[in-house]
């Protein structure tokens, strides 16, 4: 008999790790959502566009050469003498280098704001993505909860009313006890169809985020404890407002315009350049003998009139340099509005865990005298239904007050953009605990 326990206990301590073999963590789920998000790859693409700002705007410092190859019919038609005709055959080379031109300048010192704002849009798109499967996860583990709770609920609603109708059979208890039993079992019932329609939602937004279906998820073990914030409200704020991506981003999109509010500018300044060409025979025009022609040539183009074009453009970056600064002034306000919730969010989130855990417990232990005080007659029906309601109204609500609790950690790490994955393998070290606490349970 007792080789059977000890053969039992260890099928179900290897079910229990084949079950984590097979169970994707928080890690994996972000990974694969970092492999197929649709907006990251947009931003990946978008920053290896904005690499190449600095060869582009470097290459119109450096010398500029063409060259050609042409072939040309000529007629010559002179008083008093004879008309000409012939072909020409020819190539050319020129070649073109500035000087002076601050506005090719200006755009070169642009260039690397350009390339860091690229740098930066792509990691705050990289941190909502992760943000996203984040939620997703917690999203599908709290549906599942709420699943494994309405069945609890129902199952203790059916042992009530299994007592119920015992006693209503030996007259202890009247009619209306077991119609409000039968109505907390369908109430029961349809949270538990809820739940379980609520969980189907879930899996498949876990599966649209990460592209591909997924088996059982590691869970987030009970009494876990919830990361502490070691800076106070006022830092967590000043850091969002500072170091936020998207307040990055903004300051350096900024900067940028107003880098093109100086081109505008530089459009109304001499342009200094030397020019060359050299045309080997054959290509000279107006020359019916085979010609070669060299030129070089200092220029220098100073622009009088363009009928308020370039004054017009200057007034149009000034304005957009403007909307630019305002975006910028919009971003830090967000980010500090988010940053506050986020940390009021986490607070609260975190003590109504500790005050609900203390109620579960309560509310438990009110149940079980409740159910005594039922068998004995001190207590009715009723009585047992509403503590069983409360127990499991608490245990759903810390439930979901342990996740957004979570949640609300990660957010608040994005806002300062420090959310890593490093932070996401620490959460997932806490959910591979639920795995093996439950192998421990197993055995």
């Amino acid at each position: 008999m007792l080789n059977r326990r000890i053969s039992l206990c260890a099928l179900a301590c290897a079910l229990v790790f084949v079950d984590a073999a097979h169970a994707d963590d928080l890690v994996g789920i972000v990974q694969q959502a970092l492999d197929h998000d649709a907006e990251l790859g947009q931003a990946r693409a978008a920053y290896e566009a904005a690499k190449q700002a600095i060869p582009i705007a470097r290459a119109a410092l450096l010398p500029q050469i063409a060259g050609g190859w042409g072939r040309s019919y000529n007629r010559i038609d002179m008083d008093g003498f004879p008309r000409q005709k012939y072909w020409q055959n020819g190539w050319m080379v020129t070649m073109a280098q500035p000087l002076f031109d601050w506005s090719k300048w200006t755009a070169y010192r642009q260039a690397d704001f350009v390339v860091a704002q690229g740098a930066v849009d792509f990691a705050g798109a990289q941190q909502a993505s992760i943000l996203r499967a984040v939620r997703a996860y917690f999203d599908e583990l709290a549906a599942e909860d709420e699943v494994k709770r309405a069945a609890d609920y129902l199952s203790a609603i059916d042992a009530q009313l299994e007592q119920v109708r015992r006693k209503r059979a030996a007259g202890e208890v009247t009619l209306i006890d077991q119609r409000e039993a039968d109505t907390a079992r369908e109430q029961a019932q349809l949270q538990q169809a809820d739940a379980q329609e609520e969980l189907s939602v879930k899996r498949r937004a876990l599966q649209q985020v990460t592209g591909r279906p997924f088996a059982a998820l590691a869970s987030l073990p009970p009494g876990t404890g919830l990361p502490t914030l070691a800076e106070g409200e006022e830092t967590w704020v000043e850091q969002a407002k500072s170091r936020g991506y998207d307040v990055q981003s903004k300051q350096l999109g900024w900067e940028v315009a107003k880098f093109d509010s100086t081109k505008a500018r530089a459009a109304n300044y001499p342009v200094v350049s030397v020019t060359g060409s050299y045309t080997p025979a054959g290509a000279a025009s107006g020359y019916s003998r085979p010609t070669t022609t060299t030129t070089g040539m200092l220029q220098i183009q100073i622009p009088l009139f363009s009928g308020g074009e370039l004054q017009a453009r200057v007034k149009q970056s000034l304005a957009l340099e403007d909307k630019a600064k305002e975006s910028y002034e919009l971003a830090s306000n967000q980010a500090e509005a988010s940053a506050r919730n986020n940390f009021a969010k986490y607070v609260r989130e975190r003590q109504r865990t500790d005050a609900l855990t203390h109620l579960v417990q309560s509310s438990r232990d009110t149940l079980n005298a409740t159910e005594v005080g039922f068998k004995v007659g001190s207590r009715t029906g009723n009585d047992v239904l509403r503590a069983i309601d409360a127990l499991y109204t608490a245990r759903r609500d810390l439930l979901r007050s342990r996740y957004a609790a979570v949640v609300a950690f990660l957010q608040l790490k994005a806002d300062v953009a420090t959310l890593s994955t490093d932070d996401i393998a620490d959460m997932n070290s806490k959910l591979c605990c639920a795995l093996q606490t439950s192998s421990a349970d197993a055995r």
